[in-house]
């Protein structure tokens, strides 16, 4: 295989909702090129895409794949990416490491909540994005409504480059208005027939024609000129001008194609070996140090590793972008993450389970190898005198939670060892051992997502696991003052444990001024601060710890075994056993003994003490709040606010954002459980969600004496 410069490289990312065909274009794109002899469909299971167990299981895409195609001499790395935002991780990745985004739509449908989300990404990584309609021959295709959607969302940036003479099962030709020609298919698709366009179509056809010459005339200087003299563009100037838009964000070209049928996939590949904007045309990225790294051949050798994949017989397949320089077969390179070395014994290109050996790869190049001994997902391998790092894919948080154990309990190490090495292969998959909740949980981005992870841990590690509910992170705290007193007092002998410890315990915020004064029922405490310590919980608030005691009735080493034995009693709340946070604790006085103190006694005091204090306090649990962002259709709004309110959500905000409207809530953890399935449910798979902890907050009455019931039949 010839070798590559980065001029002469594409990487595209292919997304779309799930339905809108995009393993279906996969195989015509291979087909088209020569890389494949005959295509495969999904219903026959033998597609260059999708071509893992669970994905041929359950007849949707898991797992992106990576596939190469040579075209007139130019390379073009695509990327398929799975469409169900359950699995958005993929296209995350897959975005973040190609320069185009090819964005698929079902030509029934039109824009739907996948392609709204997809672009939504493509917006935050300014990458350029090239619209696909699909499924032109469906009876319900309405190609000229699905082109008014994209433009009444994304504006008139959107301009067609094509346009369907008809739709339904008898679609077979097509009108281009950059080479202003007909196209026309025979029934089995393939190379089509070029024709003058008809006289019915000419004027259509002209206002589009003019319509995106102006749109890429916009985009250079030279190009704007000739156009105001001619109002005409070559088109090779069209294409330059597009090109230049694309990179800029300020033209999405619209074409047609009928993957089904082999229509309009020639076509599509001449523009995107055309037009499609070269590696080392598009912004350089940053490294760690926020240094660019240019797409240079000749620089230093640095690879990222962006994707790992683990095959039968084979192992883990290692997925790397060239981010700059050139690497060899055989070259040994450092792990800037690891610390570790590692031979490139092997590099492969590929088209999903196929793999082609070569011997090197250059800058802006994908590739893949095996066999490597210390390589994980986001880690870069250097070359001497390198030393970058990238971080540049962010992942949003998890959506859906289940608590998981393995049906026989000695299966639990294997099964750690399982989901550790399948989050490597999607790090969307996050996996957290609670000391908290006493639970393994797994996280995703939905119900279909942890349901894939079970699958596989269940059909290929053969370790059956049950989901379960996982429990609430509550949090205890209290809402006034309180003062108690304990002594421990043991004799046993030979050396006895004394230790009187008095305190008071209060609610506390940040900024609270110093106490100096209290009074419990005409007893007046006054504070003497000898000693403060504020001290940041590790599971969210503060404890302050104040030493008032006066003359020497407990000495100050005994201070610390004090707070140790209070700490404790933080780490396990009265009410449910939760985490306790938010107190300000005051030790004002005590007894010790000259012989039998010492700090275990003390330690015991305090803690007694504080639980004592604590339970007089006015306690309250609180729970996790979060911050709820819903992408809806207009539609479907009244239906999804009430099922919020239902859950106990406040809503906060509403906006309009691209043709969908945007609901901000704030909803305890609790009622998000199964939101992703509902939601899905309520919308027909239409809308979308992001969630993130925003605070702690009191639960209400009647909820906090069934939590406390609850706990106490546990009990």
């Amino acid at each position: 295989m010839k070798v590559y410069n980065s001029h002469e490289i594409k990487n595209i990312a292919l997304l779309g909702n799930d339905g809108s065909g995009k393993t279906t274009l996969t195989e015509a794109l291979l087909f088209e090129c020569g890389q494949i002899k005959r295509r495969g469909r999904i219903t026959a299971k033998n597609t260059v895409s999708d071509y893992f167990p669970v994905e041929q299981d359950y007849g949707y895409s898991v797992f992106s794949t990576v596939f190469h195609t040579e075209w007139k001499g130019k390379k073009l790395n695509i990327i398929d990416c799975p469409g169900s935002d359950d699995f958005v991780g993929a296209a995350l990745t897959a975005l973040n490491v190609t320069d185009t985004a090819l964005l698929l739509i079902n030509g029934q449908f039109g824009p739907e909540v996948g392609t709204q989300n997809h672009f939504r990404y493509t917006e935050k990584l300014h990458k350029p994005v090239i619209f696909l309609v699909n499924q032109l021959d469906s009876d319900s295709c309405d190609y000229d409504a699905v082109v008014d959607d994209l433009q009444s969302i994304y504006g008139q940036k959107v301009v067609p480059v094509q346009y369907p003479v008809k739709t339904g099962p008898d679609f077979n030709a097509l009108i281009d208005v950059i080479l202003m020609k007909k196209l026309t298919w025979g029934p089995d698709g393939g190379e089509p027939q070029l024709e003058d366009i008809p006289a019915e179509e000419k004027d259509k056809a002209e206002a589009m024609h003019k319509a995106l010459v102006e749109a890429a005339a916009e985009n250079d200087e030279g190009l704007m000129e000739k156009f105001f003299e001619t109002e005409h563009l070559t088109e090779d100037e069209m294409r330059e001008g597009i090109r230049k838009g694309m990179v800029t964000r300020s033209i999405f070209p619209v074409f047609c194609v009928c993957a089904s049928k082999n229509m309009g996939v020639g076509r599509l590949m001449e523009f995107l070996g055309n037009v499609v904007p070269f590696v080392d045309e598009m912004p350089a990225v940053h490294n760690t140090r926020g240094e660019e790294v240019k797409p240079d051949p000749a620089g230093p050798t640095s690879i990222y590793f962006f994707k790992t994949g683990v095959e039968p017989h084979i192992g883990e397949v290692q997925y790397f972008k060239v981010m700059s320089g050139t690497v060899h077969e055989g070259d040994d390179l450092a792990n800037a993450d690891r610390g570790s070395k590692e031979r490139m014994a092997q590099i492969f290109v590929c088209s999903g389970a196929s793999r082609e050996k070569v011997e090197q790869l250059q800058a802006g190049d994908i590739g893949c190898t095996v066999k490597l001994k210390d390589v994980r997902t986001g880690n870069t391998l250097n070359g001497k005198d390198c030393e970058n790092r990238f971080n540049f894919i962010k992942y949003p948080n998890p959506k859906y939670t289940r608590a998981i154990k393995a049906a026989n309990e000695a299966d639990t190490e294997k099964m750690m060892a399982a989901l550790n090495r399948m989050r490597q292969e999607d790090p969307t998959w996050e996996v957290e051992q609670s000391k908290e909740l006493r639970q393994i949980l797994v996280h995703g981005q939905g119900e279909f997502h942890l349901r894939t992870l079970k699958w596989r841990l269940e059909n290929l590690d053969k370790i059956p696991v049950e989901f379960y509910e996982p429990r609430i992170p509550y949090r205890e705290t209290i809402t006034k003052a309180a003062r108690a007193d304990y002594r421990h007092k043991k004799q046993s002998g030979g050396a006895g444990q004394f230790g009187e410890v008095h305190l008071v315990v209060e609610p506390y915020s940040d900024g609270m001024p110093d106490p100096t004064v209290y009074k419990f029922g005409g007893q007046e405490i006054r504070v003497t601060i000898k000693g403060k310590e504020e001290i940041p919980l590790e599971w969210g608030g503060k404890l302050v710890f104040i030493n008032s005691v006066v003359g020497g009735a407990i000495d100050a080493r005994f201070m610390p075994a004090i707070l140790k034995g209070i700490m404790s009693r933080m780490e396990q709340g009265p009410l449910t056993g939760s985490y306790a946070r938010d107190v300000r604790v005051v030790v004002y006085d005590g007894k010790m003994h000259p012989v039998d103190s010492n700090e275990l006694s003390f330690m015991l005091a305090g803690r007694n003490a504080f639980s004592q204090a604590f339970k007089e306090a006015g306690p309250k649990i609180l729970e996790p709040i979060y911050d709820v962002e819903v992408f809806v259709p207009a539609d479907k709004m009244g239906d999804v606010m009430s099922d919020l309110q239902g859950r106990r959500g406040l809503i906060v905000g509403m906006s309009s954002e691209n043709g969908y409207e945007k609901l901000q809530a704030k909803v305890p953890l609790k009622e998000m459980s199964n939101y992703s399935t509902s939601l899905s449910s309520l919308t027909g798979g239409r809308a979308s969600f992001i969630m993130k902890f925003a605070s702690y907050e009191l639960v209400p009455g009647d909820l906090q004496k069934k939590l406390i019931e609850a706990h106490e039949a546990e009990g």
